[in-house]
């Protein structure tokens, strides 16, 4: 898988986390640490063992910002994934997206450029 650790999956839906969680595993890839929330998105990544993130923008009324905060932090790369129509802050303008509903190729595209060993 790369890095050394395991893909961290914050999303809110319960379909689309099975669905991208399937998919990860489809390509040959661990199934993901799923969180559906802030809190436990922040608890994941102090946790460590994270080698890189899918992170959904909106995650219930709150946006993801702290979480992309911490793992660009903790030099975690992630990609925000959202359906569109998210204003992203500055401090994270340059981070790749996944625009939802987004196919097994662009998955697998995305999961290959975090991975890998010279991306930050």
């Amino acid at each position: 898988m790369g890095k050394g650790g395991a893909i961290l999956l914050v999303e809110d839906d319960a379909m689309i986390a099975l669905l991208v969680a399937d998919q990860c595993e489809a390509l040959g890839y661990a199934e993901p640490v799923h969180v559906d929330t802030i809190a436990a998105a922040l608890d994941a990544v102090a946790a460590g063992g994270i080698a890189a993130a899918l992170v959904d923008v909106h995650l219930g009324e709150d946006a993801c910002w702290p979480v992309a905060d911490a793992l660009a932090a903790a030099a975690i790369p992630f990609t925000l994934m959202t359906g569109g129509g998210s204003a992203v802050p500055p401090a994270h303008a340059g981070r790749p997206v996944l625009v939802k509903p987004f196919r097994i190729a662009q998955l697998d595209s995305m999961l290959k450029l975090l991975l890998a060993p010279n991306h930050k």
